[in-house]
């Protein structure tokens, strides 16, 4: 009897050795160096960094990859079809919607919760204006509008800017029936 107790304190005697060994090889292998070491931080100080911080603009004459496919696809408007148009139904009901309204008079949901009102795409001014100003307005803001050029790809300007102009003739055609 004094023989099985023996032994089998002799096993977990071994056990917890082995487990203390392992512990010990586990914990040796952490390097906390790695968790206090110098890095940037979009509040870090740029004292921090020798020669300014690492956030610097890129070299002069640097292209994006997809820019000129992007200037070109924004100089050539493509040819007006019903498909245009509808894809660009479909666009403006995604991004514009919610400012301008369904009718693009620009009384969407959020100027009904105190958001300032975008000017009715039914005035002189934006009715004489061609395609391509919307398309402009779409990649760079204007006023209140801010720039959806990451938002909207190339294509799909064109595709509002066509939608706009037939929301446009809708509500021309509609005062000529009255």
């Amino acid at each position: 009897m004094r023989d099985r107790l023996f032994g089998r304190a002799t096993t977990q005697a071994k056990a917890r050795v082995l487990v203390i060994f392992m512990l010990g090889v586990t914990l040796s292998g952490c390097d906390l160096s790695m968790k206090h070491q110098a890095k940037a931080d979009t509040q870090s100080s740029p004292d921090l960094w020798s020669n300014g911080p690492p956030w610097r603009s890129p070299p002069a004459g640097t292209i994006a990859e997809d820019a000129p496919a992007q200037a070109q696809a924004l100089a050539t408007p493509p040819p007006l079809t019903k498909a245009l148009i509808d894809r660009g139904e479909q666009r403006y009901d995604i991004f514009c919607i919610v400012c301008h309204g369904a009718t693009g008079d620009g009384d969407g949901p959020v100027v009904k919760r105190g958001f300032p009102a975008p000017p009715s795409f039914h005035i002189p001014r934006l009715v004489s204006a061609p395609p391509s100003y919307i398309v402009d307005v779409i990649t760079h803001g204007h006023g209140v509008m801010y720039s959806y050029a990451d938002r909207v790809a190339p294509a799909d300007r064109w595709a509002i800017a066509a939608y706009v102009k037939a929301l446009q003739r809708a509500a021309q055609d509609q005062e000529a029936a009255r």
